[in-house]
């Protein structure tokens, strides 16, 4: 993966914004520097606009995929599995992680289920857990904004019923993005997005490498006063104005 150890690893990915991660994991597939790692459109790889960012001030974060599925209880399957499964997956997973909840609730519950308080968040905090990735809503996000825990949700609603665990570690659809458990995930204010672990290393070289190319044609688009001069900086080139 590379020569720097993980801890280091995921502190540098931290540094960078989730779009420019996605621009390395697929989004240019004829860039050098882009990995291809999925078709860009037909494959679910970062998540669409349904999901929120709950604490935008907090920057990036990145963790190993823990994945389970919320819904009604069934009276065919009750007492298969509780909350406690979750968190025993989540210490069971490669430090640190991030939980990805698929909410499956009837159309009328959808959008009421106040999933994750503060309670079920610090159990998974405790565990090396740093944030929750959901397609539905949860709450108490004032106490967990002092947690620093990011969440990326559905929304946000105050209350709930009484609910299940469907499943644990299981392939999930979240926001239009399918995770399979220990899937890397990276996300901020811009949403989220996937890749493979072993791709880590290669990720963050390229969007280092992706980064400083970027700051370069920024810094001649802002000295730019003409549409002749944005042509050139997107070029590459320099003006050079006609002699008459």
């Amino acid at each position: 993966m590379t020569d720097m150890s993980d801890d280091r690893l995921f502190a540098e990915l931290r540094k960078i914004d989730t779009p420019t991660i996605t621009n390395v994991v697929a989004t240019y597939p004829k860039n050098p520097l882009c990995l291809g790692l999925y078709n860009p459109w037909t494959e679910n790889w970062y998540t669409d606009s349904s999901i929120r960012c709950i604490y935008p001030e907090m920057g990036p974060v990145i963790g190993h995929a823990v994945t389970c599925v919320y819904g009604l209880p069934d009276p065919n399957y009750a007492g298969r599995l509780s909350f406690m499964d979750v968190v025993d997956a989540l210490d069971a997973m490669k430090k640190p992680t991030i939980l990805v909840i698929q909410q499956k609730w009837p159309p009328e519950l959808m959008a009421k289920a106040g999933l994750a308080g503060e309670i079920m968040t610090t159990s998974m905090q405790a565990v090396g857990c740093v944030g929750m990735l959901s397609n539905g809503p949860s709450r108490d996000v004032d106490a967990i904004r002092r947690m620093k825990f990011q969440m990326l949700l559905g929304g946000v609603t105050a209350g709930h019923g009484e609910m299940a665990v469907q499943s644990v570690n299981v392939p999930v659809s979240v926001g239009g993005m399918d995770v399979a458990p220990g899937d890397l995930i990276h996300m901020d204010e811009n949403g989220a997005v996937k890749f493979p672990s072993q791709h880590a290393g290669a990720v963050l070289r390229n969007a280092q490498a992706m980064l400083e190319g970027e700051a370069r044609h920024l810094d001649k688009l802002r000295k730019a006063r003409t549409a002749a001069e944005v042509r050139a900086a997107s070029s590459g080139g320099t003006y050079t104005p006609k002699k008459d």
